[in-house]
């Protein structure tokens, strides 16, 4: 039978114990100065803070910004229960990627990682990584493009004008052009033609992406409901510059049903000015994950071997240092932005899918 002094030294032993393990997380271990930050309760971390849906489409998540304000743009946390620093900082980004496969190697948490499959792209890791992009950059690359990508795409867009036109019914240009896009690289990439299966690729693919993607709500008030009312205000000019840019083109053609050319590709100036807003806003995601394999100087600070790094690219997209009223689409800003120039501390956006990423 258990006395009670047992029973005494049996809880003490317990309190002591927890108290050290609770310890241990508040303090993790480092060769070094680590970031500031909290790293939560035991084993949950801060995950349910960060996983609360956020209302703006395009805004920095609240997670980030209160901690920002709080510890930096350099500060640790934990998510998932993997022990994770997260970065705002563009200079410090950049040098993360700098040096990936020598101290950083792409990494995701174990949730994701089940999510989007281990043999995904995503996942790969070093040459094996590199050499999927590399196949991938073959198909969407500057070469390809000239050679194929352009006469393709405007055949098969020309074949949708004409059916959509023989239809006579109204046609939803943003899903239409999306699904003939999807169902352009489906084709390239895995062999996939919908005209000769029954399964609907695309309606899976969009079954997935609801699982992820968290809808804006359009609430007075919230950055989206801002951006929708700013958005009356410049559609009708923004599609009549695109439309007299187009019929400028047309006019200077020998015969106006002749495909699209190198030439003209490259002189859509205005349209390389919409496509390079649209990819500073809708190429957000949440956040980039690196694992450190070494420990790493940044800032003053250590990132321990084996932590996360998360990237968050929302901080260079959305930097009001670099774009006025960052939250507008406003595809006039790069009018003053030279592109050859570009530089970290100037316009500068995210870019997936080089050899090296860009900022």
């Amino acid at each position: 039978m258990i006395t009670r002094e047992v029973l005494l030294c049996l809880v003490a032993l317990l309190v002591v114990w927890v108290s050290h393990c609770v310890y241990r997380w508040k303090n993790p271990k480092c060769h070094g100065k680590l970031p500031p930050g909290s790293m939560g309760f035991p084993f949950i971390g801060e995950t349910i803070q960060f996983f609360i849906p956020n209302n703006s489409l395009y805004d920095i998540p609240p997670f980030i910004r209160s901690r920002m304000a709080r510890y930096g743009s350099l500060f640790r946390t934990s998510l998932v229960g993997r022990k994770v620093v997260v970065s705002v900082d563009p200079e410090i980004n950049y040098q993360i990627f700098q040096q990936e496969g020598k101290s950083f190697v792409i990494c995701y948490t174990e949730s994701f990682s089940e999510i989007i499959g281990r043999k995904s792209l995503l996942v790969y890791h070093e040459m094996a990584h590199k050499y999927l992009k590399n196949l991938i950059l073959h198909l969407v690359g500057p070469a390809n493009l000239k050679a194929k990508l352009i006469h393709e795409m405007d055949e098969s867009t020309r074949t949708r004008l004409h059916s959509w036109a023989s239809h006579g019914n109204i046609v939803d240009i943003k899903e239409a052009t999306s699904n003939m896009v999807f169902e352009y690289f489906a084709k390239k990439l895995i062999s996939y033609d919908e005209c000769k299966t029954s399964k609907k690729l695309k309606d899976n693919y969009n079954a997935f992406m609801s699982g992820l993607i968290s809808f804006p709500i359009n609430i007075p008030g919230t950055a989206y409901h801002a951006c929708l009312e700013y958005g009356s205000l410049f559609r009708t000019s923004l599609v009549g510059r695109k439309v007299r840019e187009h019929e400028a083109i047309l006019k200077s053609r020998e015969s106006k049903n002749s495909e699209i050319t190198w030439q003209e590709y490259k002189s859509m100036t205005f349209t390389h000015m919409v496509i390079n807003e649209t990819l500073r806003l809708a190429n957000i995601v949440p956040g980039m994950f690196r694992k450190a394999v070494k420990d790493v100087q940044m800032n003053g600070f250590t990132i321990p071997a084996g932590w996360l790094v998360m990237v968050v690219p929302a901080i260079t997209h959305l930097d009001p240092d670099k774009y006025d009223d960052p939250l507008l689409f406003n595809p006039w800003r790069w009018e003053v932005i030279n592109l050859i120039t570009m530089s970290i501390k100037s316009f500068s956006y995210i870019i997936y899918f080089r050899d090296k990423i860009n900022i």
